[in-house]
C-alpha cells in the first residue's frame, strides 16, 4: 500500500498541516510508537498524520540536507516497527513506505521512510512509555500541537466520547461495491495532488489503488467501498446518496420571471469547482471607481468570490449526506443564500455565532475534509469562516447573516451584496416611472390590461406593459378583480 501524498509536500508541507508530520532522525522505538499511537487516537479529528524518518527536525521543520538512513537500516527497521507496533492496544499498523528521496539541497539520495498514520477504528488507543517493558503500564496518547501527550482524565474521556462512532464519511458503504469506484477519477486526484503513487497507477487494479487510498474496508473475501469513496472516486454518487449534489438557483424577480435553476452532480468535489466556477462567470461583477483626488481606483464587487468558495466550499465539507437534501445556492437582487444540512455542530454555542467565531471542535466528515485540503479546495482545520469574513470586509460588504431553527436542522448563510449594486441605476429609475405610470391611470378607475394599454396610449397588449402589472400585483400595489385592475 502506498502514501497518497508526495515525499516533496511532506517535506514542504502546504496541504498536510505541519502540525501532523514529526520527523525523526533515527529510529527511536519508545518516541515512535507513542506518536504513531498519538496520531491513531486523532482527539482533533484531523486525519492522523505522517512520520518520516531520516529526517532531522529544526524547530518544528525539516533540516537540509537531510540526514537519510543507511540501505542496510531498511528491512531490520521495518521489522522492528511491526513488533513494537503489536505493543499498541488494541493492535494498530500504520501504512509504511521507504522512499529513495533525491535531495536537491545536497544532489545525493537518500533512503527515508513514511509512516502513513489514519484516524484509527479502534479508538482510543494506548501504548507503553518503553516498548520493550512488556509488562509496563500503557498510556493514552494524544497529540497537542506538535507534540505527543500522555492525555489528561477529561482528555480520556473525551477520547471515549470522539470514539464511540466511526465518521459517516468513514464508514462502508455495504450496498455499494468496489466496481462502483472509478479508477480514472483516483488517477486524476493523485495526479492533481502530485501524489508520487500516480506514477504507479496505471499498472494497480482497481480494488489495489482503493485500497492504497484507504476506500475500501472489509475482509478481503469480501470488500466494500466506504461512504468517501462512492462520494468523491465515483461517476454517480447520487445512486447511494439522493440529492448529494448543488443546485444554484438564479431569482432576478420576486415574481419568477425569468429564473434560472442549475443542478451539479458527480464526484462532489467536480460539484464544487463545477458550481464555484458557474458562480464566478456569471454572478460576479465588479466596478472600478476612479476618485479625482486618489490616484488608485477603488475596484468593488457585488460578492467577493472568496467568500463565496469558503463558504460553499465548508457547506460541501460539513454538510450530512444522511439527509436527503441538496446543497441549494439562492441569488436575488438582495444576496446570496447558501443552505445546507444540518445546521451548525453544538459545540457552537449561540453566543459564538453571534460574535461570528465559527470554530467547530468535531467534525462530521473527517476524510472528505483531508482530500478537499490535498486538492487545495479548503485550507486549514476552521478557516473557512474567518477567510469569508476577512473577504468580505476588504471588498466593504456587510458581513453575512446565519439563520438556522433551534434544533439546528439547517443552516443558511446569506451574503449580502455589496450596497453600491443596490443603488438605483438608470434602467431601475425607468422601470420606476414605467410603474408609476400604470397606478396613477388606474386612480381614477378600474380598468383591464386593454384599457390601461389604451389610456397609455398604446395600440396593444406589450409584453413589458403585462410583466409590469403581474409584479405590481405580485408586490400587492395593485389587485385584480375578476377581469380589472385598482389600487390596493
Amino acid at each position: 500500500m502506498g502514501i497518497p501524498v508526495s515525499i516533496d509536500e511532506l517535506l514542504n508541507p502546504h496541504t498536510v498541516e505541519s502540525t501532523r508530520i514529526e520527523y525523526k532522525k533515527d529510529f527511536n522505538p519508545d518516541r515512535i510508537i507513542r506518536t504513531i499511537c498519538a496520531f491513531a487516537n486523532d482527539i482533533d479529528n484531523l486525519g492522523g498524520g505522517y512520520i518520516i524518518i531520516g529526517v532531522e527536525e529544526d524547530n518544528g521543520s525539516p533540516k537540509f540536507p537531510v540526514t537519510g538512513l543507511q540501505k542496510n537500516q531498511i528491512d531490520p527497521t521495518l521489522k522492528k516497527l511491526r513488533e513494537y507496533c503489536h505493543s499498541i492496544e488494541p493492535l494498530y499498523e500504520p501504512v509504511v513506505e521507504p522512499i529513495l528521496y533525491n535531495d536537491k539541497s545536497d544532489g545525493k539520495k537518500k533512503h527515508l521512510l513514511v509512516i502513513w498514520v489514519r484516524g484509527g477504528y479502534g479508538r482510543p488507543y494506548r501504548a507503553p512509555k518503553d516498548v520493550t517493558n512488556k509488562t509496563g503500564f500503557k498510556y493514552y496518547y494524544i497529540r497537542k500541537f506538535s507534540s505527543t501527550e500522555i492525555a489528561s482524565r477529561d482528555e480520556e474521556k473525551e477520547l471515549f466520547y470522539i470514539s464511540s462512532t466511526i465518521p459517516f464519511d468513514d464508514r462502508e458503504n455495504l450496498a455499494a461495491e468496489i466496481s462502483d469506484l472509478d479508477i480514472g477519477l483516483m488517477r486524476e486526484h493523485l495526479k492533481e495532488i502530485g501524489s508520487d503513487l500516480y506514477n504507479f497507477s496505471d499498472s494497480k487494479s482497481l480494488e489495489e489503488l482503493a485500497d492504497d487510498l484507504q476506500i475500501i474496508s472489509g475482509p478481503k473475501e469480501n470488500r466494500s467501498p466506504l461512504n468517501v469513496g462512492i462520494l468523491m472516486f465515483s461517476e454517480h454518487p447520487e445512486k447511494y446518496f439522493k440529492y448529494a449534489r448543488i443546485e444554484v438557483v438564479d431569482i432576478p424577480d420576486p415574481t419568477g420571471t425569468n429564473m434560472t435553476e442549475k443542478i451539479f452532480t458527480g464526484p462532489i468535489q467536480r460539484q464544487l469547482k463545477d458550481a464555484l466556477a458557474y458562480l464566478k462567470n456569471y454572478t460576479i461583477k465588479e466596478v472600478v471607481i476612479k476618485e479625482a483626488n486618489q490616484e488608485k481606483a477603488i475596484r468593488i464587487f457585488n460578492y467577493p468570490y472568496t467568500a463565496i468558495e469558503e463558504i460553499l466550499a465548508n457547506a460541501v465539507y460539513h454538510r450530512s449526506y444522511q439527509i436527503n437534501e441538496p446543497i441549494t445556492v439562492r441569488i436575488t437582487p438582495e444576496g446570496i443564500e447558501i443552505t445546507s444540512f444540518p445546521g451548525f455542530d453544538r459545540s457552537i454555542t449561540d453566543e459564538d455565532i453571534a460574535n461570528y467565531d465559527i470554530r467547530a471542535r468535531f467534525y462530521r466528515n473527517r476524510r472528505i475534509g483531508d482530500f478537499l485540503k490535498e486538492l487545495r479546495l479548503i485550507e486549514g482545520r476552521n478557516t473557512g469562516f474567518p477567510n469569508a469574513i476577512a473577504a468580505l470586509k476588504r471588498n466593504g460588504s456587510s458581513l453575512p447573516v446565519f439563520k438556522q431553527n433551534p434544533e439546528r436542522d439547517y443552516l443558511s448563510v446569506i451574503i449580502p451584496v455589496h450596497s453600491y449594486f443596490t443603488q438605483p441605476t438608470a434602467k431601475k429609475q425607468k422601470a420606476k416611472k414605467y410603474e408609476e405610470l400604470i397606478l396613477n391611470v388606474l386612480k381614477k378607475e378600474p380598468l383591464t390590461l386593454t384599457e390601461i394599454a389604451r389610456a397609455m396610449n398604446y395600440k396593444g397588449i406589450s409584453k413589458k406593459l403585462s410583466q409590469t402589472v403581474q409584479t405590481l400585483t405580485v408586490s400587492g400595489k395593485i389587485n385584480k378583480q375578476e377581469d380589472k385592475y385598482t389600487l390596493s
